[in-house]
């Protein structure tokens, strides 16, 4: 076991897990529901590439929603149904920024679900969570690019 796991990974339960991916899962509804309005909604010539890219990671969030529904099935609990609130606004840059503030969280999360994974030995499911953060890394650019900022420190709050 690695130094980098806390006492709280250490002690984590399969029923845990399962309560905190579910919480991703949640997290993954919310990102599909969102990049599908916001893909369709976004408006002027400025937002065009962006809002193609949206439409992109809604996919790519449906196929995240799978993966985290299978791991959570795998370890006996019952998949969420329910997603977390988004963001609604007629101004592009405040639905952008939702956005970016959600991968943001969302990357967060996934990392310290890796670790949780890892400290259970449950290694496929941190190997597949590692394969959703690539992606979710990449929206976290993509976004941040589209509001003509860096991305944001994701290992601060």
């Amino acid at each position: 076991m690695s130094d980098a796991t806390t006492p709280q990974e250490k002690t984590l339960t399969r029923q845990q897990l399962v309560e905190r991916l579910n919480d991703d899962l949640s997290r993954e509804y919310q990102a599909i529901i969102a990049y599908v309005v916001y893909s369709q909604v976004l408006k002027g010539a400025e937002y065009m590439n962006i809002a193609g890219e949206l439409q992109k990671h809604a996919g790519e969030e449906l196929g995240h929603a799978l993966i985290i529904s299978k791991h959570i099935d795998y370890l006996g609990g019952m998949p969420t149904v329910a997603p977390k609130a988004v963001v609604q606004s007629d101004d592009a840059r405040e639905m952008l920024r939702a956005d970016l503030n959600n991968e943001a969280d969302t990357i967060r999360e996934y990392r310290a679900r890796v670790a949780q994974c890892e400290a259970l030995g449950e290694y496929a499911i941190a190997e597949d969570i590692r394969e959703i953060l690539r992606d979710e890394q990449e929206h976290l650019v993509d976004l941040a690019t589209a509001l003509g900022e860096n991305p944001p420190d994701v290992n601060r709050r």
